[in-house]
């Protein structure tokens, strides 16, 4: 017996109903939101995915040529055919047109009638009142129909000058246009002048005592039946030079060790004296240049490392009464991994990220500075934007194209969802993908695209830097200069010790570390003798101690606590009389009240901390005394925040095939069981009715009155019982809906209707 052929399909509901398994899974794939939560069956599926939201969001993940050929679609008054799609495109091949036409119907937006391909109300909703910069059609316009497309061509070819410079304005769009005062509609004259002569052949209609309006009918004539000026069907070929894989690589294993080592001298420097946190969250100004001295960076770059250590949960505010930004206990776990691990949660946490730290320095709409760390920096954008960049370089591999050719390319992947400030935006992510190690010579690296496939995983990423990191080294080369040189990267207690002894002078492929006396001193405050520091030194070097670094660290030493401070509270204890003197005369010591109660004591009201401080800011080199006169050197345990936070939204993953399956399996049986309820009360009153929530139903009341189709919906009435009612709905307006319900004009509460089905 041959099954009866299924009933042509009456609705985007209908139509997705019919899909098989596979269509399904591919429609949830491509529009995952539709899945977030569950949905209980295929007409519930159906119903969210005609929802303004869900339609908006397909609508932007659209590139310029599917948006062109929905565009096209949208403006066709009947059912689109591939070939109708290639006319309204300007294209000579169907093929391309019908593919385009597919792919919409694969992610929902039209859906197959026997007549064609129609747009959803929904997506012409969305797309607006002038899609493709059209404007109304004339029957939505004050004035008669328009004309029929001869007769508004040889109007059109009779039309003045003035009158044809007036339609070559409005063609392309906007449709609407202001006129002068010679042109406007309520003025007298010959019918030959401009606006006037328009209005009354009919080409344009009068919206407003200036302005008038090209309906869609006499535009679509204008452009010679196309409805784009310059057709995107075919993506940008970036322009760009070809690349060496090998030297990619190469340069990106060199950046990936600098980050890691900036970030390990920014961190420690912050374990020791961390910067406050702003009342209004974020890093000052002032505390973001002084890390950009220490580390010898530009301040932009500076602002991405803070950030990138935020992002990675290096680093967070420690939660005190007045809070400090200092690393958090994952940085101390952080520190013992390997570098490629260390490197993979760097990227990974930048690419998930939504923070922008090419923002920092910037302002607001408010005209507030965007400070580094702060909320300002946050623009979810970013990370979609990021993931595009990448993801044009994965496509063309070994190649690296000009910063512009990336930023039209991506605008033609994404044209709306693109910042007016793309190129910039473009150009800052390049820069951070550089930095960081996920790019080469402007071309991606084997790192950057194992990050790109990575979803979560960081092991594939950490072993593809691997190979590409600088070895480190375990000993330094100390020279005469007072300088070591460090010829490849060093970790664990040698690149502390350097940190802690020497200042790093020069970075590249060998780092230049410089001794002074202030950073001997430094060493010598933290408690180090000068035996122990020269021991230090002879163990981190490959060659012997040079005579004028063995020089300068027992004369600082010698001088060093030659002047002791004590809490009285503050008493400064010296046998250099003649030094006691210089800090009784020295202006900038004032504050501290300085009294000589001895020839070798001075006291000050002032904290001993304080004395300390301003002593050494001063260039003297005090150490703490303890009560009892022995030097006390404070040891000061590295600052970590108790917990860190999150910075980013969460991320809702995409669906694996297994979790697609089951969906669907779980919306075939959620459907045979609301056809079950269906043929259960078939001798009663319409069909069952699942519950909605109040936007699914609206979406579906909003396709039903586009249709002119009634619906069955369930309604709660004042006393709590459920009705169920055949509606035709006509007009939803401020939470009600208005319509007929058995022969009797009605307007419902959107709140009060437990749920709608197509009738």
């Amino acid at each position: 017996m041959v099954p009866e052929p299924s009933p042509p399909n009456r609705s985007l509901a209908d139509d997705i109903r019919a899909r098989s398994d596979e269509e399904l899974t591919s429609l949830v794939a491509a529009r995952p939101d539709l899945a977030r939560p569950a949905p209980s069956d295929l007409t519930a599926l159906a119903s969210r995915s005609a929802t303004r939201a869900s339609t908006a969001r397909a609508i932007d993940a659209l590139d310029a040529a599917h948006l062109q050929a929905l565009e096209a679609a949208a403006v066709a008054t009947d059912p689109v055919t591939p070939a109708t799609l290639a006319r309204l495109l300007g294209a000579s091949d169907e093929s391309a047109a019908a593919g385009l036409l597919d792919d919409l119907w694969r992610v929902g937006l039209v859906w197959r009638s026997p007549h064609g391909l129609v747009v959803t109300r929904t997506v012409i909703d969305v797309l607006g009142d002038n899609p493709a910069g059209l404007g109304l059609p004339a029957e939505d316009l004050p004035g008669p129909p328009a004309a029929d497309e001869a007769t508004l061509q040889s109007e059109i070819a009779a039309a003045p000058p003035r009158a044809r410079a007036i339609l070559d304005r409005l063609t392309w769009g906007p449709a609407v246009g202001i006129v002068g005062p010679d042109d406007a509609p309520g003025r007298r004259g010959p019918a030959e002048d401009g606006a006037r002569w328009l209005l009354a052949h009919g080409l344009v209609r009068a919206v407003a005592a200036d302005q008038v309006a090209l309906p869609r009918e006499v535009a679509m004539v204008l452009r010679g039946g196309r409805v784009h000026a310059d057709s995107q069907l075919m993506p940008p070929a970036p322009a760009g030079v070809a690349v060496d894989p090998d030297r990619v690589d190469a340069a990106a294993g060199a950046a990936a060790s600098e980050v890691l080592a900036l970030l390990d001298e920014l961190l420690d420097a912050w374990s020791q004296d961390p910067p406050r946190v702003l009342r209004t969250g974020g890093l000052s100004v002032r505390d973001l240049k002084a890390a950009s001295t220490r580390l010898d960076t530009e301040p932009e770059h500076t602002a991405y490392l803070v950030e990138l250590a935020l992002i990675a949960d290096l680093v967070a505010d420690d939660g005190e009464v007045e809070p400090h930004w200092v690393p958090t206990a994952e940085y101390d776990q952080w520190q013992t991994e390997p570098g490629g691990e260390r490197w993979a949660r760097l990227a990974l946490a930048w690419l998930s990220s939504t923070r922008a730290p090419h923002r920092v320095g910037g302002r607001t709409d408010a005209s507030t500075v965007i400070n580094a760390l702060g909320p300002d920096a946050q623009w979810p954008p970013i990370r979609s934007l990021r993931r595009a960049v990448l993801d044009l370089l994965d496509r063309h591999w070994a190649t690296a194209p000009e910063p512009a050719a990336v930023a039209e390319s991506v605008r033609w992947a994404r044209p709306r969802r693109v910042p007016r400030t793309l190129d910039s935006v473009v150009g800052a992510v390049l820069r951070e993908a550089a930095w960081l190690g996920v790019t080469g010579h402007r071309a991606l690296s084997s790192a950057g695209r194992a990050v790109l496939l990575a979803e979560g995983d960081p092991r594939a990423a950490a072993e593809s830097i691997h190979p590409h990191l600088p070895a480190p080294v375990d000993a330094v080369l100390l020279q005469a200069d007072l300088t070591a040189i460090a010829p490849g990267p060093v970790t664990g207690s040698l690149a502390a010790f350097l940190r802690l002894v020497a200042d790093v002078e020069s970075r590249g492929g060998a780092t230049v570390h410089r001794f002074s006396d202030e950073s001997i001193r430094r060493c010598l405050d933290q408690g180090w003798t000068g035996d122990d520091i020269l021991a230090g030194l002879r163990d981190a070097s490959s060659t012997p101690v040079p005579q004028p670094l063995e020089y300068l660290v027992r004369d600082v030493a010698r001088r060093h606590g030659t002047i002791r401070v004590r809490g009285v509270s503050a008493v400064i204890r010296s046998e250099d009389e003649r030094g006691l003197e210089v800090m009784l005369a020295h202006r900038r010591l004032a504050p501290l009240q300085l009294r000589r109660i001895a020839p070798t004591v001075l006291t000050s009201p002032v904290s001993p901390e304080v004395v300390l401080e301003m002593l050494r800011e001063e260039g003297f080199a005090p150490v703490p005394e303890s009560a009892s006169g022995v030097v006390a050197v404070p040891i000061r345990p590295a600052r970590r925040a108790v917990r860190s936070r999150s910075v980013d939204p969460a991320l809702v993953q995409a669906m694996d095939r297994a979790q697609l399956g089951s969906l669907i399996q779980t919306l075939r049986a959620g459907e045979d069981e609301a056809r079950n309820r269906a043929s259960a009360i078939a001798g009663g009153r319409g069909p069952a009715i699942p519950a909605n929530d109040p936007t699914t139903s609206i979406a579906v009341l909003r396709e039903a009155i586009a249709d002119g189709r009634a619906v069955w919906l369930g309604y709660s009435d004042s006393i709590g019982q459920t009705q169920r009612l055949l509606f035709h709905p006509e007009r939803i307006d401020g939470g009600r809906v208005s319509g007929v319900a058995e022969d009797v004009a009605r307007t419902l509460s959107i709140h009060r209707i437990t749920g709608v089905v197509p009738d």
